[in-house]
C-alpha cells in the first residue's frame, strides 16, 4: 500500500482530531471506507455523541507536513513499505509516524531501556549489550532519555538506532540531546515520533511512546530500573505485544535493581551477556516479523497507567459497532515523582555519588561516565571515603556504601 498526497493528508487530518486514537482511526477507517469519508462523517458523529470533534483544516494539516519537511522527515503510514511491521502487528500502533533519517525500521531491532538515574556500572554494560547487539546485526531502539538510553544509541551509532521521542520531530527532549539526535541521523540511524510538529511532552507521553519502542522491537532489555520506573512499563508493553522481555540482575543492595529483579522473579530471561539475548531472539528472527505469532500471554496490568487518549465511544454512535476494549482508558493516577524521575545532580560530588552503586567501578569508567576530568573524580573519592561513603577494592575500583 502507498497513499497518495491527498490521502496522506486526510489520514493526518482525522488522527489529529480530538477524541480520535489509533483504535478509534482504525474503526473509522474500517467503517467508512477510508479517511475523506469519516472526515465527512465528523458532522454528524459530533451531533450524536454530544461532543465536539472537529478536524484540524486542510491548511493546519499541510503546515505541519511542511514544517517536518524543512526538518527533513516526512510522514509513513501503516501499511507502507517503510512502515515497521512489527509495529504495525501491534494493537495500538500509530497510523502515521514522523521519520527521520534512514528507512531501517524492518531491521531486527532490540530495545534497550533502563534508569535516567543509572549508575557507571549500568551505563557500562549498557555500553557492552549496544555494541554487542549492533555487530550482530541487530539495531538497537531506545528512548533518548538520559542515563541508559543515551548511552544505548551512542554505543549503537555505528551499527543503527532508532531514538523515539515522547514529543513532536521539534521537540527535543531532554533538549541538550540535540546533539545526540544530530549524530544517530547523521550516521544512518533514525528517529520517530507520533505527535505532532511543536507538541512538548507530557507525563502521558512517555508511556505512550514506550508502546512504539517495544513495538519496533523483538525483545526489550531493561538494564536498571526502579519498582516504579518507566522501563517497566515497556516491559509490560512488550508482554502485551507477545515479545521477550530481557532483564539485568543487580545488586539487592540498589533501588535501581529492584525493578530489574522483580521482572526476573516473574519469569524475564537474565541477561548477563550478549549471547543470552542472541540465543533467545536468533530462531524468532529467522522466522520473520510475518510468522504466525505466539501464543496471547496475559496481559499485563496497566490500571495504573495514565490514559493515553480520550477516544470517542463509537458505540455510542452505534450500538451495532463493536470497538475492540480500550487497553488504555483507565484512571490517571496522581503525578509522583519516582527515583528514575529525579532531577539531574547539580555539583560534581552529587554527580558521582549518584553514579556510584553497590557495585565496584574504575576511576577512569566513572570519570568518563561523569564527563569529569580524573583529578577532579579522585578529589571527591578522597572526600567521599573520609566521610565513610565508599569503599575501595582492588584493580583501583570503588563501590558505595549503604547508610
Amino acid at each position: 500500500m502507498q497513499l497518495t498526497d491527498a490521502q496522506r493528508l486526510d489520514w493526518l487530518r482525522l488522527i489529529r482530531t480530538e477524541g480520535v486514537g489509533p483504535r478509534s482511526f482504525r474503526t473509522l477507517i474500517n467503517r467508512f471506507g477510508g479517511a475523506a469519508a469519516a472526515l465527512d462523517a465528523m458532522p454528524d458523529l459530533a451531533r450524536r455523541q454530544g461532543k465536539r470533534l472537529e478536524p484540524p483544516t486542510r491548511t493546519q494539516a499541510e503546515d505541519e507536513i511542511a514544517a517536518l519537511d524543512r526538518l527533513g522527515g516526512r510522514l509513513i503510514a501503516s501499511g507502507e513499505a517503510d512502515y515497521p511491521r512489527l509495529l504495525q502487528q501491534t494493537d495500538a500502533a500509530p497510523p502515521l509516524l514522523a521519520l527521520r533519517g534512514a528507512a531501517i525500521l524492518n531491521r531486527p531491532a532490540v530495545a534497550l531501556v533502563g534508569s535516567r538515574n543509572a549508575s557507571t556500572a549500568g551505563l557500562a554494560f549498557t555500553e557492552r549489550l549496544a555494541r554487542g547487539l549492533g555487530e550482530a546485526g541487530l539495531t538497537v531502539v531506545s528512548g533518548l532519555a538520559r542515563g541508559i538510553d543515551a548511552r544505548a544509541h551512542k554505543a549503537s551509532l555505528p551499527t543503527g538506532t532508532v531514538a523515539v521521542m515522547a514529543g513532536g520531530q521539534d521537540k527535543i527532549y531532554p533538549a541538550n540531546h540535540a546533539a545526540l539526535v544530530d549524530a544517530i541521523l547523521g550516521e544512518g540511524g533514525a528517529v520517530l515520533a507520533e505527535m505532532p510538529m511543536g507538541w512538548v511532552p507530557r507525563g502521558r507521553d512517555f508511556p505512550r511512546r514506550n508502546r512504539i519502542i517495544s513495538g519496533l522491537s523483538y525483545g526489550t532489555v531493561v538494564i536498571e530500573a526502579a519498582r516504579r520506573s518507566g522501563s517497566l512499563i515497556t516491559s509490560r508493553y512488550a508482554l502485551e505485544q507477545n515479545r521477550e522481555v530481557f532483564a539485568v540482575p543487580g545488586s539487592p543492595l540498589d533501588p535501581r535493581a529492584e525493578g530489574t529483579n522483580d521482572l526476573i522473579r516473574q519469569g524475564a530471561a537474565l541477561v548477563s551477556e550478549v549471547s543470552h539475548i542472541l540465543d533467545v531472539l536468533g530462531p524468532i528472527i529467522e522466522r520473520g516479523p510475518d510468522a504466525e505469532a505466539a501464543p496471547a500471554r496475559g496481559r499485563p496490568d496497566l490500571r495504573d497507567q495514565p490514559d493515553f487518549w480520550d477516544e470517542i465511544n463509537l458505540d455510542a454512535a452505534n450500538p451495532d459497532a463493536l470497538e475492540p476494549p480500550d487497553l488504555f482508558r483507565q484512571p490517571e493516577p496522581a503525578v509522583s515523582e519516582s527515583p528514575d524521575d529525579l532531577p539531574e545532580p547539580a555539583d560534581d560530588r552529587a554527580r558521582i555519588v549518584a553514579l556510584l552503586g553497590p557495585s565496584p567501578v574504575g576511576t577512569d569508567e566513572l570519570a568518563r561516565s561523569a564527563g569529569l576530568g580524573i583529578r577532579v573524580i579522585q578529589t571527591v573519592l578522597l572526600e567521599l571515603e573520609l566521610d565513610g561513603r565508599i569503599e575501595r577494592h582492588g584493580s583501583g575500583t570503588v563501590s558505595l556504601l549503604s547508610r
